[in-house]
């Protein structure tokens, strides 16, 4: 999968000052629930984006262990309307565009589940704010300029500030716990049958 991390430049009421990293205390990271949400999803979810797959940072697998996807720019003022900066659940496809030839797997193309970090990456001191997508499934080929959907369905948690890319790669890991567990719910099951999909 690429290493695409998303970006998009904030709109003028989502500036880094209103909508910046919330610096929970330590007392978060060792108190995190397993599951969150509510059984099922409320307002303001779901979150629909969809867009080809853009090329990013270029960080995600080689920093974090954690392949990460980027919408275009235009595809996000829905997420930057509707919710604060942090980590989010939800399914995502990627398919190819019409009229090409595809690489990828029948089972690269299913609704699978996926985490994404929305915000402004504080332990990176991006200057813009990104939105970077990691489908929790393993590619074997890279999928840039492929038309990829997102059904964000859930919250995890604030952005945090990390003092060491050791204790990034654990909230990302159990992250990733989280949104299956989360996603494991009835409530949030039948998103996978969802008409936005490709079937």
């Amino acid at each position: 999968m690429g290493d695409a991390a998303g970006e998009v430049i904030a709109s003028p009421s989502a500036s880094k000052d209103s909508m910046g990293p919330d610096v929970p205390d330590q007392s978060f990271r060792t108190s995190r629930p397993d599951i969150v949400g509510p059984d099922i999803p409320d307002a303001p979810f779901p979150i629909k984006l969809s867009g080809p797959v853009q090329h990013g940072f270029g960080r995600g697998s080689k920093d974090l262990g954690c392949p990460t996807a980027n919408l275009p720019d235009d595809s996000l003022p829905p997420m930057i309307d509707a919710a604060k900066t942090g980590v989010y659940y939800g399914y995502a496809q990627v398919t190819p565009s019409k009229g090409t030839s595809s690489s990828l797997s029948d089972q690269d193309v299913c609704v699978l589940p996926m985490v994404m970090s929305f915000g402004w990456n504080p332990f990176y001191k991006n200057e813009r704010m990104t939105a970077e997508i990691h489908i929790m499934h393993e590619f074997k080929t890279d999928f840039y300029g492929y038309d990829m959907k997102a059904l964000v369905l859930g919250y995890i948690r604030p952005e945090l500030h990390y003092t060491s890319r050791e204790a990034l790669i654990e909230d990302i890991e159990f992250d990733k716990k989280v949104a299956l567990k989360s996603m494991a719910r009835p409530g949030y099951e039948k998103y996978m049958s969802d008409p936005f999909f490709t079937v």
